[in-house]
């Protein structure tokens, strides 16, 4: 395979995930071993994303005609763009515990919603609750009222059986 043939595969292959993605977030991988990037590759995966280590020139391409198109100016240096497809705030939590863990690497930007994220702002998502802890949070907001109401009617029901309980103990005595 000739290396234009390569690099044009690579580019294709990223803008797939450019256009499936809900989120990327660049991070430089200095440091990191083989091993590493592996391990942060499967742990991304498990939260439905995806980790890529490529040349910012092919990075650009890819990127082209797409939301993330503003990446343009964080893509220096070593880089490497992590991808989430499913859940905005993962990948961004994976990269910070992965770093955190390892102590190498950073995470330099991402994209999310058409807008670019500072370093900042990317470690602030990263301590934003996943979608499935948000909606078992108003799950509970919404079924605590239910609950508080059948707690109560079943409380008046219980009065009221023992009552007539006591009525008839009495009656019978």
């Amino acid at each position: 395979m000739s290396t234009k043939a390569f690099k044009q595969e690579k580019i294709e292959a990223m803008k797939e995930k450019f256009a499936k993605a809900k989120v990327a977030v660049v991070t430089d991988y200095k440091g990191l071993t083989v091993e590493e990037i592996t391990k942060l590759r499967r742990e991304l995966q498990k939260q439905e994303g995806d980790y890529m280590v490529t040349k910012n020139t092919l990075a650009k391409l890819a990127a082209k005609g797409t939301p993330y198109e503003i990446l343009d100016e964080a893509l220096k240096g070593p880089i490497a763009i992590a991808f989430g497809f499913k859940d905005e705030v993962a990948p961004a939590k994976v990269l910070t515990k992965f770093i955190k863990e390892v102590k190498k690497g950073e995470i330099l930007s991402a994209v999310l919603d058409g807008k670019i994220l500072t370093k900042k702002e990317t470690e602030v998502l990263s301590n934003l609750p996943s979608k499935e802890e948000l909606y078992a949070k108003m799950l509970g907001s919404i079924n605590s009222p239910a609950t508080g109401i059948v707690g109560a009617v079943n409380a008046v029901m219980s009065g009221l059986v023992r009552a007539m309980d006591q009525v008839a103990k009495k009656k019978s005595a």
